[in-house]
């Protein structure tokens, strides 16, 4: 099946600082085994967009295959006119300078105080006094909400902070391109929900293109702009918050409902058998759509649309009770 793909048209006759990644027709394969195939979509400037799928879908593959780090089998990816799946490792070095990316683990340098971690890039790539880099990174420190933290070792401080500290890392370079392999990962739901925040006040400061690949759900359905899920070695889906969550797609429903019914199942995709067993059983309907994360000045984005105002548009009704301000994040079961 081919995927549905829609972009949210948030930031038409504005100009942002991030640019737009543009993938077509691409695959990716180790030996014999494909990852998946023949994924298209087109990731808008300075918006934020989330990657979803089951386990072992390939998530953090695709992230990897953007940055460069691995080639595809086949296809393009399209960054300011350079197909990075195809150009000159000097191109690409030239291209990995619009980028930067939050690890898994936020991978600190064990023996390197905060401070060192965060102005290491700059000491690498930049010929920038101490002085200069000094003042970098205090500003990207104070961005993660870490000053006062610079002396601290990663192995003296929590995972959130360990994630603050990977994000002002990638931020030093000032990226245009911000990739967020699993955030989340290892993180309590209070400080996943401090980092969604401080996620959406980031992209309201620098305009940057976000793209976040992670499990969960809250965030996928309150954070984005745009949601995207691969599935069954495919894209099935990729669009604006609103056309995902209004799915009655099976597979894009189940997953961002976390409900049992559907074609999912432990093992990504449920057989035969598994499925002839639920044949009779309804999903459960679609939950309201919860408002968006605006940023803590309560200014809104550049990109942020206003509520419903995709289902308008399309001519979509929302499930009861979308768009209220205390609606709960509960999903179905």
């Amino acid at each position: 099946m081919e995927a549905r793909t829609e972009t949210s048209g948030a930031s038409e006759g504005v100009s942002l600082v991030g640019v737009e990644i543009e993938v077509r027709d691409l695959t990716k394969s180790f030996g014999k085994q494909l990852i998946w195939g023949d994924v298209n979509l087109t990731i808008p400037a300075g918006e934020i967009s989330v990657m979803l799928g089951p386990s072992g879908t390939g998530k953090s593959v695709f992230l990897k295959a953007l940055i460069g780090l691995l080639k595809p089998d086949r296809g393009s990816i399209l960054i300011e006119g350079t197909d990075i799946a195809s150009c000159s490792e000097r191109d690409l070095y030239e291209i990995r300078k619009l980028f930067g990316v939050l690890f898994q683990d936020g991978a600190m340098f064990g023996s390197m105080n905060l401070y060192d971690n965060v102005a290491f890039p700059l000491r690498e790539h930049t010929k920038k006094s101490e002085s200069e880099i000094r003042s970098v990174v205090m500003e990207k420190m104070e961005l993660a909400g870490l000053v006062g933290a610079e002396d601290k070792l990663p192995g003296e401080i929590s995972g959130g902070m360990r994630k603050r500290a990977g994000l002002a890392r990638a931020l030093v370079l000032d990226p245009e391109i911000v990739l967020f392999d699993e955030p989340d990962s290892g993180l309590d739901p209070v400080r996943t929900s401090f980092l969604n925040q401080l996620i959406i006040d980031l992209n309201a400061q620098i305009d940057a293109t976000f793209l976040i690949v992670t499990h969960d759900i809250n965030t996928a359905r309150t954070v984005p702009d745009n949601i995207g899920l691969l599935f069954h070695k495919h894209l099935a889906m990729f669009g604006p918050r609103e056309m995902l969550l209004s799915s009655e797609e099976p597979v894009v429903k189940q997953f961002l409902n976390a409900q049992m019914v559907g074609p999912i199942g432990m093992s990504e995709e449920k057989d035969a058998s598994e499925l002839e067993a639920e044949k009779d059983k309804e999903a459960l309907p679609l939950p309201p759509i919860p408002m968006q994360l605006e940023p803590s000045n309560g200014v809104p984005r550049r990109s942020q649309r206003e509520p419903g105002s995709w289902c308008r548009e399309n001519g979509v009704t929302p499930p009861p009770g979308s768009f209220e301000e205390n609606m709960t994040m509960a999903t179905g079961a």
